[in-house]
């Protein structure tokens, strides 16, 4: 004699099932450790000092674009 199956218990526990296989699929492509984000986090960080380190000053009485040139208006007579 064949086995009573609850129909309703047999669809959650197949669903579940597959949910449980997308979150495995989920937890290995988005998956990142703790230790490797703060990591990158760090790295960032690191790059953008380094970054602003790097940037010219203005020089008092000139202004300059965004290149670090000065502008027509203010260039030195003469020149």
């Amino acid at each position: 004699m064949a086995e009573i199956v609850n129909l309703r218990r047999a669809r959650r526990r197949a669903a579940r099932l597959l949910d449980e296989k997308q979150a495995e699929q989920n937890r290995i492509l988005h998956g990142t450790p703790k230790g490797l984000r703060s990591q990158a986090q760090n790295e960032r960080e690191r790059a953008g000092r380094q970054l602003e380190g790097h940037y010219l000053e203005r020089r008092s009485g000139g202004s300059t674009d965004t290149m670090g040139n000065r502008t027509e208006d203010e260039t030195e007579p003469g020149a």
